[in-house]
């Protein structure tokens, strides 16, 4: 396999802000800010710094950062340190590392006593799902 960085065709740099479609026949790294639809043939890398919403159709996906959405992988999903996932997974492979968060179809805590989604809420760093806009809404009346 060629090294990762040889085979990224696009990236979303660190401090870059994307908003819209991103269809892609390659391979897309983002270590920015994504709100969206992505399809990929190849790979997406969501980097440490790299904060998505969006569902994802990609081969292979690879979460360092923090994603909100579902994730269709043809090949494999894989979870790395710190890497946070608010969302469903269909894949034939699925790697977890220590430190992962994931609320979906399963949910892996790693320990964490806070609840999981509050914190990948704050790591995204907004308010973004209906619950939350409905609590709100519920304690105006």
């Amino acid at each position: 396999m060629a090294d990762r960085s040889q085979s990224l065709n696009s990236v979303i740099g660190p401090g870059s802000i994307f908003e819209g479609k991103f269809y892609i026949s390659g391979s897309l790294k983002i270590d920015g800010k994504f709100q969206g639809e992505i399809k990929t043939e190849d790979e997406l890398i969501i980097g440490e710094t790299g904060r998505v919403k969006t569902n994802i159709k990609a081969k292979s996906v690879i979460i360092s950062g923090t994603m909100i959405g579902n994730i269709q992988a043809r090949e494999e999903v894989r979870l790395e340190r710190n890497g946070k996932l608010l969302g469903d997974v269909e894949s034939p492979v699925l790697h977890l590392t220590p430190g992962v968060l994931l609320k979906g179809h399963m949910t892996i805590t790693g320990g964490q006593k806070k609840d999981v989604e509050k914190i990948i809420e704050e790591s995204f760093g907004d308010s973004i799902t209906k619950s939350e806009s409905n609590k709100e809404q519920e304690k105006k009346k």
